[in-house]
Order: structure tokens, then C-alpha cells, then sequence
């Protein structure tokens, strides 16, 4: 299995209903991408402050590395991408094997 994180930090300008709806297209991916098994998101709430303006992450679970690689280029991605590109400051995105 691999483990697929990202940290995103959206743009200032960036709406309540932009980040709903990426969000929302990280929730469907699963339904339109085979081999996902898990997506899961959620907003910082640390209260630490380390989260250097990262307001985001996205956690997904793929059930091997052919399915992560299938899913990088597959065109739902790139729908994906294309929603999230205009409104994204900065992304981390960390994979690990488990």
C-alpha cells in the first residue's frame, strides 16, 4: 500500500465555495480512479502554529505503487489539477510505502 499526503496552502483570494469544491473532487476521485482505497481530508486545527500557512491536507491510500502511478497522469487527475491549479499558493505532497 502507499500512502499519498498533501499539504496544500491556498491562495489568499481563494473562496469558501473554491476549496469546497476541491475538496469535494478529492472526495469523488476514489469513485473514478480503480485503485484507491482511501481519501480523507481535513483543515488544520493544531494548535502548535508549525503548519507554515498550510491550511489543508488530503490523505489517500492507493493499494499498491501501480495504482499511485496510474493515478498521477490519468486524465480525472488532471481535472483535478486543472480546478485546484488557479487556486493554489503552494503544495507538499509526500507518498510512503506501508
Amino acid at each position: 500500500m502507499i500512502r499519498h499526503v498533501l499539504f496544500i496552502k491556498y491562495k489568499e483570494q481563494a473562496t469558501a465555495a473554491d476549496i469546497a469544491t476541491s475538496m469535494a473532487n478529492f472526495e469523488k476521485i476514489k469513485s473514478k480512479i480503480d485503485g484507491i482505497e482511501l481519501v480523507e481530508w481535513g483543515l488544520n486545527n493544531s494548535p502548535e502554529g508549525r503548519n507554515k500557512d498550510y491550511t489543508h491536507c488530503v490523505f489517500m491510500t492507493f493499494v499498491d505503487e501501480v495504482a499511485r502511478d496510474t493515478y498521477i497522469p490519468h486524465p480525472e487527475h488532471e481535472v483535478l489539477k486543472a480546478q485546484l491549479g488557479p487556486i493554489l499558493e503552494d503544495i507538499i505532497v509526500f507518498d510512503y510505502a506501508i
